[in-house]
């Protein structure tokens, strides 16, 4: 949409400040975006701070599921009239950070970066416009996979290449060991249709040249069509 992107891959590398202060060196970035699990986010905070001290004026954005979830729970002690450790760790995330993102970020993003975004944009809402519904996931573009180094990347199905993508979105069980079980973005269905699934999967095969695919969805099952969809697949 006219935003010109940078994308920093730190998977798997040890001294990822020392690749972070490179590239905050180089970068004419005036925005920067990090998602976060929560085992995640003190790294996350030691990048911000390392953005910090080489662009002390530049936005830090923070979302993901850590993001996501601490919100959900603050939502949730509200509603208890309580004050717990969701309240606490989104003070960590307002401390830390320029502006929050709480669910789906494929459009709340464009919002985040305007001048006068909000401290908090929380899309984990069913009534948010921002929310992803079935026909805005299948019209979201295909992950931007060429900002990646996929050859760093060593997956094998049956000794075929292998990647990841994702085909729907949400799991509707509230499983007791699941933080998600509060959060509306990872309770509910948005499934993308056949077609456009397997449209993603032969790009992948005709550009890198993948046979083997990862589905990373919520939950694989809730799919009444995942057997014509896998029907669909053999067919290509």
């Amino acid at each position: 949409r006219g935003w010109k992107v940078e994308f920093l891959d730190l998977s798997g590398i040890e001294n990822y400040l020392d690749v972070v202060d490179d590239h905050v060196r180089k970068s004419e970035a005036c925005v920067f975006g990090l998602t976060a699990t929560t085992p995640q986010f003190p790294a996350c905070v030691q990048i911000k701070q390392r953005i910090s001290v080489f662009r002390p004026n530049v936005r830090v954005i923070i979302g993901g599921t850590h993001a996501t979830l601490t919100v959900a729970g603050v939502r949730a002690e509200k509603k208890q009239s309580r004050v717990g450790r969701a309240h606490r760790a989104y003070e960590q995330l307002e401390k830390h950070f320029d502006v929050i993102v709480a669910g789906d970020g494929e459009e709340a993003i464009f919002l985040a970066l305007l001048p006068d975004a909000p401290k908090c944009i929380d899309v984990d809402d069913r009534k948010s416009p921002l929310f992803l519904t079935n026909d805005m996931l299948d019209a979201t573009p295909f992950p931007a996979r060429e900002l990646l180094d996929m050859e760093s990347y060593h997956y094998f199905i049956d000794g075929e290449r292998a990647t990841s993508l994702i085909a729907q979105l949400g799991c509707p069980y509230k499983c007791g060991f699941c933080a998600g079980r509060s959060s509306p973005m990872l309770r509910n269905i948005r499934m993308r249709s056949d077609e456009n699934i397997i449209e993603e999967m032969v790009s992948l095969a005709d550009r890198y040249g993948y046979r083997g695919f990862m589905f990373y969805d919520d939950e694989l099952n809730v799919n009444p069509g995942m057997t014509l969809l896998m029907e669909k697949i053999a067919k290509v």
